[in-house]
């Protein structure tokens, strides 16, 4: 009688342990077939909705247009879409140059600031539109540097406003690649003629950080070097060659109505 018992428990649990594998089993299949659905019905359902990517806005490659030889000062013309427009900020500006050779993938057509004597900002505008670079906006651009500089972002807001990022890019041994989302960013107010920052106000522990800029419509995105250049050669400097943002479009015209 005792061996029929404990026989008989030991069935009971069997079945009681194939029976919770059923119903887990059951469990997950639910949950999937859910999770298929929510993603189908675009967040409706129960399942997680993957967050897509910003945009591309604009992208800034350089190019030597027929007119320029050698190393010269940028212009315009050296941009390829000529929808982007280019903003010069500080009298050291019109110093950055040219360097490297088109079509060369050891030293392709970039700018270099070893000429810049003082700090400076370049930006570029799209002329239709504004971008919004809040949620899902960020920067990629291609960076060389020499000595401490780093490259750092800058955006000029539809009110004029200027700010320069905490952001702080360097590649020493070659050009190479950097990303990095606009939301990660802390900024500091910056002057757009002798390229300082600036306080933002009142603040306790004398931060200066700008709290909650609006990031939704901003006229310029670019980048500053806050450091003079030491000139030809191997010292200090920055080169910088391809410049992508991704944001969502908002046209002028609509911003401009929205404003009056």
């Amino acid at each position: 009688m005792r061996r029929f018992k404990s026989w008989r428990s030991v069935g009971v649990a069997f079945v009681l342990v194939i029976l919770s594998g059923v119903f887990a089993s059951a469990q997950l299949a639910a949950g999937r077939q859910g999770g298929r659905q929510g993603g189908r019905q675009g967040g409706r359902g129960t399942g997680a909705v993957r967050a897509s990517n910003a945009p591309a806005f604009f992208k800034v490659e350089w190019v030597r247009p027929p007119t320029q030889t050698g190393q010269v000062p940028v212009v315009q013309e050296n941009v390829v879409d000529q929808n982007v427009e280019v903003k010069w900020y500080g009298a050291a500006a019109k110093h950055l140059l040219t360097s490297g050779t088109p079509g060369s993938e050891s030293t392709p057509f970039s700018v270099w600031s070893g000429e810049c004597d003082g700090p400076f900002a370049i930006t570029f505008r799209q002329k239709n539109s504004l971008v919004d670079l809040s949620g899902l906006g960020r920067i990629r651009w291609i960076v060389k540097t020499s000595g401490f500089h780093v490259v750092r972002p800058v955006v000029k807001m539809a009110d004029g406003t200027m700010l320069i990022g905490d952001r702080a890019d360097s590649s020493v041994p070659m050009l190479a690649i950097r990303e990095f989302a606009v939301s990660d960013v802390r900024w500091i107010k910056l002057d757009g003629t002798r390229i300082v920052t600036l306080n933002s106000g009142p603040s306790p522990n004398n931060e200066i950080w700008v709290p909650n800029p609006d990031l939704t419509k901003v006229d310029e995105v670019g980048f500053a070097d806050l450091m003079p250049g030491s000139g030809h050669g191997t010292g200090g400097y920055i080169h910088l060659g391809t410049i992508e943002v991704f944001g969502k479009a908002v046209p002028r015209a609509a911003t401009t109505a929205s404003n009056r």
